[in-house]
């Protein structure tokens, strides 16, 4: 009589335990292709690990650097002058592409809110929000953001990319219509996929492609504009006063990806629509927690109060991922404490902007967009990106280069972001490090 194995082969020819091991053989194969593609096309991106406190100053490993001293937050930040740190590093390391706006990641009134939830609420709820998962905490968080922004109601949600697959999903049908610029951010761009409504895609801050594309969908039951406020790539702003007004114009609402505007755009912070003046203009805002507001994660919708209503019965990553853990929503909660205190943290921004572009547009750099402490120095090859901000490093300046798929082809760059806590000298001495690899690289005459 035959065997279970031999009829297996009998019947597939190749047992299952050979089967399996084949398939994987292929796998292997077909991964080892793809990664050899991204090595060869000069994409590869490396991780290099930090092991100190997030900063303008770090340790990173493997790296060694001058002795020095970091004041934080530095005595232009009076409001928070009570909480001066003298730290003593051994790293001379220079961070320059840290989404640290505000310099608030490592702030110890932060990092005190964030113990002191922790040792309240505990370390994290074991449960999405309306299940279990829902403290004071995060009600009070909510209601505080909601004021920040002039709105009615906020939701939370693990992230901003979270918050972006969440919103269009719930919102539109196949009713309805969404008009997106081409160079959004990835997560609205997967969030659209995910919903039902007919969608076009407008050329960059093309306003008259914008209005042809409007008069296009004036079919459709809800037109729904969707535009990063700041462009996190290219650091120019989309210009709001223009879109607000081709909404109104043909009767569509307007959403805005705040993550790289919440915090420092804006007289008080509150982002681009205030900074041009359309805060009630703006139906919808999503932004996050884990950039000037504390570094850590977390991000939120805010607007009408029906919509938020809504989110929470139907949106997806609300509804399935847990609660933000307590330390989480302690150091947002005072991130956002500290920035409706005073505006001078903001304020002290674009002057050290301004002195990054202007001494390095000076020095032959082109550096896109405008006035936005995003400043990428745009040197087109990835290969040249990579080895310039790898001879950086080797000169203190912690800077990384993006390429391919992060940014188009053609279009690589070193991405530098300035903070409020990077000093003139941390600027100056930033901008002689490029000055010299750029010599080196041939990338400057």
């Amino acid at each position: 009589m035959w065997t279970g194995n031999a009829w297996r082969s009998a019947l597939f020819g190749v047992p299952r335990g050979r089967r399996a091991q084949s398939a994987l053989a292929q796998l292997r194969g077909i991964l080892e292709g793809e990664l050899e593609g991204i090595r060869g096309a000069g994409t590869w991106k490396s991780e290099r690990v930090i092991t100190s406190r997030q900063g303008p100053h770090i340790h990173v490993d493997g790296v060694s650097g001058g002795p020095g001293t970091v004041i934080f937050p530095g005595p232009s930040l009076p409001h928070l002058s009570c909480c001066i740190h003298l730290l003593s590093f051994t790293s001379g390391i220079l961070n320059f592409c840290a989404n640290n706006y505000l310099g608030l990641s490592s702030h110890p009134k932060v990092i005190q809110a964030g113990l002191q939830a922790l040792e309240e609420f505990g370390a994290g709820l074991s449960s999405v929000r309306f299940i279990c998962g829902t403290q004071s905490i995060h009600k009070n968080l909510e209601a505080k953001i909601a004021r920040f922004h002039q709105r009615e109601d906020a939701i939370l949600y693990p992230s901003c990319f979270d918050a972006n697959a969440g919103l269009f999903e719930a919102l539109l049908t196949p009713e309805d219509a969404v008009l997106s610029d081409e160079l959004n951010h990835a997560s609205i761009i997967d969030g659209i996929r995910l919903c039902k409504a007919h969608k076009y895609r407008y050329r960059h801050l093309d306003m008259a492609d914008l209005e042809a594309k409007l008069q296009e969908a004036q079919k459709h039951r809800l037109r729904l504009v969707a535009t990063d406020g700041a462009f996190s790539m290219d650091g120019d702003i989309a210009p709001l006063q223009e879109i607000c007004h081709l909404a109104s114009r043909y009767g569509a609402l307007v959403f805005v990806d705040e993550c790289h505007a919440t915090g420092f755009l804006g007289p008080t912070g509150r982002g681009t629509d205030e900074l041009l003046g359309v805060m009630d203009q703006v139906t919808i805002i999503n932004s996050t927690l884990g950039k000037a507001l504390g570094g850590a994660s977390g991000g939120y919708t805010t607007g009408p109060g029906p919509l938020v209503s809504l989110l929470r019965q139907r949106a997806r990553p609300y509804l399935f991922s847990n609660s933000l853990p307590p330390a989480v929503v302690g150091c947002a909660s005072k991130a956002l404490d500290l920035l409706m205190e005073s505006n001078t943290i903001v304020q002290s921004m674009a002057a050290k902007t301004q002195r990054f572009r202007s001494k390095m547009e000076a020095a032959g750099f082109t550096i896109s967009g405008a006035s936005h402490p995003i400043c990428p120095v745009m040197l087109g090859d990835a290969r040249l990106a990579s080895r310039m901000a790898d001879d950086m490093l080797k000169r203190g300046i912690f800077v990384i280069g993006f390429s391919y798929p992060v940014v188009p082809k053609g279009k690589a760059r070193i991405r530098v972001q300035i903070s409020a806590v990077h000093s003139e000298e941390d600027i100056d001495r930033c901008v002689e490090a490029f000055v010299e690899v750029g010599q080196l690289h041939g990338a400057l005459p």
